[in-house]
């Protein structure tokens, strides 16, 4: 099993209104679906994990109902991705999302955020069909 964010869909999360940058940096730590497939060269499975609205984990979804955790600069930095994105671009991104924070553009765009109770975002689930090799099928009897 891997637990992996799907790049496609990183850029669907409110973030990338604010700091495009950082979803540029996950985007290209993490390989698409069809990659991981491919790799893995069999059936897998990819399921949705969706994440709560009280979820600790640092990683920049866990915040999609409480935008004001990403003001603060512990949390951001509980996500790497923020640590490889210049200093402009996150002053920038303290700066828009603050002010759409206090003027209530935020709220009217994405305020539903607020009580849903998880987001179905990148968060993806790869399971791959357990196999047994040659050696141990005639080794426990299997044919």
């Amino acid at each position: 099993m891997l637990l992996v964010s799907d790049p496609d869909r990183l850029r669907d999360y409110w973030l990338n209104a604010y700091a495009p940058e950082v979803l540029d940096q996950e985007s290209r730590r993490f390989p698409t679906m069809a990659t991981i497939r491919s790799l893995l060269g069999c059936d897998v499975s990819v399921q949705s994990v969706p994440i709560p609205l009280d979820c600790k984990d640092g990683l920049n979804e866990a915040y999609y109902g409480r935008p004001e955790m990403l003001l603060d600069s512990a949390a951001r930095l509980a996500c790497s991705s923020w640590s490889f994105v210049a200093l402009e671009a996150v002053a920038r991104f303290e700066h828009d999302l603050r002010r759409d924070l206090e003027s209530g553009a935020w709220d009217a765009r994405w305020g539903t955020l607020r009580t849903a109770p998880s987001y179905d975002g990148s968060l993806r689930l790869v399971v791959r069909p357990a196999q047994r090799s040659c050696v141990a099928r005639s080794s426990c009897g299997y044919p």
